[in-house]
């Protein structure tokens, strides 16, 4: 069969990836033509157009780049009547692909949704539109089935997380073996070691914490001086942040400055895990990462107070992060706005680092949300399975 994927960021292309690897294991005909990236296009998909030329984030950068959008979005649609597809499958990035779904719906098209839009968050509004142009929706996390079942008489597929494979296949990959919070992580060839060797040699020896501020200029410029102060508190312990791929050195220079015990690694998110006692994160994907990796967090957000008044009015949920969201309780904490602060951070770190009975809580709660987001297998494996079983039927 013919499939035509679109994914706008890269965690659609590494998600997007492992579904064409799996869609050709259960389909040796599989032509599979894409809008994506590197892996999308490694993993036997022929790319069309790179996610790097698509990725227009806020809405000042969208309406400076609306005419690019919309001529986007002619091509995307002219090269889909031209290769006439089985199958359309819209990872994620809703912008854009809700768009192509209307359209496509309209041109009698198969239209497949992998990851939904998170509108139980914000944007609800979106659903009604949403169920008359998608015809098979995959959903990956647990609530979402139940939100879209109860609330709009949608049955949706719940098909696991794909981030629960990608970081046991990193684990498998740097020879993990069982691992247990708070011990050693043994060197692999490729693997963690990477980031001690990046390190300055007077903090080789030190215990690390991880500082994950995000991957914007203004969000990092926040969070990332208040998150650092607490070098001061722990001397005993070498803090190293993970850059953004979207910024320079030089950005991270000046911040950095003036901290004896505070480094920065590119590209080795997941290799500072493994290595890492404790973790501070931005809310996102990265919280998710962090719990399946086993490492105890606290949640960090700062914004503009703007930002953040305005924020709090649309976006309608519990929690920021995705493992409180999933687990629907206080797994990991939270400070948000006024309440992330230096001596906020020293306390919630302190028991992290400290208290047994809190790490044992948390060894609980990630082994439980691991396997809800696990439940039957790969999540890449089943969006396959389902993908072909809805065209067969």
């Amino acid at each position: 069969m013919r499939y035509y994927l679109i994914a706008g960021e890269a965690s659609g292309d590494l998600h997007g990836s492992n579904l064409i690897k799996e869609l050709k294991k259960l389909d040796n005909a599989a032509v599979v033509r894409c809008w994506g990236g590197d892996l999308m296009q490694q993993a036997g998909g022929e790319l069309v157009k790179h996610y790097r030329d698509l990725a227009f984030m806020g809405f000042i950068e969208v309406v400076r780049n609306l005419g690019t959008i919309l001529r986007n979005l002619r091509i995307c649609k002219e090269d889909i009547r031209q290769f006439n597809p089985d199958a359309l499958v819209l990872i994620d990035y809703p912008g854009f692909n809700l768009r192509i779904a209307e359209w496509a719906h309209a041109q009698g098209l198969k239209v497949i949704y992998y990851i939904s839009p998170q509108v139980w968050a914000w944007k609800e509004n979106r659903v009604k539109k949403m169920k008359q142009t998608i015809d098979k929706m995959l959903v990956i996390l647990p609530f979402e089935k139940d939100y879209y079942r109860n609330k709009w008489n949608w049955e949706v597929e719940y098909v696991g997380h794909p981030l629960v494979e990608v970081v046991e296949a990193y684990q498998q990959r740097v020879g993990s073996g069982q691992w247990a919070m708070g011990s050693s992580q043994p060197a692999a060839a490729g693997g963690p070691e990477i980031i001690t060797q990046q390190l300055p040699t007077a903090n080789r020896q030190l215990p690390i914490i991880a500082v994950l501020p995000g991957s914007r200029k203004q969000e990092i410029l926040k969070k990332l001086p208040i998150m650092l102060e607490l070098g001061h508190s722990f001397p005993d312990h070498q803090f190293v942040v993970a850059k953004a791929p979207g910024q320079e050195d030089s950005f991270y220079e000046p911040l950095l400055q003036g901290h004896p015990n505070v480094s920065a690694v590119r590209d080795q998110t997941y290799a500072l895990l493994m290595q890492s006692k404790a973790a501070m994160v931005t809310s996102g994907t990265a919280t998710l990462e962090t719990a399946l990796f086993g490492v105890p967090e606290v949640v960090c957000y700062k914004g503009s107070n703007i930002s953040y008044q305005i924020a709090r009015r649309l976006i309608k949920v519990k929690y920021i992060s995705l493992v409180n969201l999933i687990m629907d309780k206080l797994v990991v904490k939270e400070l948000i706005q006024q309440d992330l602060t230096p001596q906020n951070l020293q306390r919630e770190l302190d028991e992290l680092l400290h208290d047994p009975q809190r790490q044992q809580q948390l060894r609980t709660d990630y082994a439980a949300l691991k396997k809800l987001l696990g439940e039957g297998g790969h999540a890449s494996a089943k969006a396959a399975e389902q993908i072909i079983s809805f065209l067969k039927d």
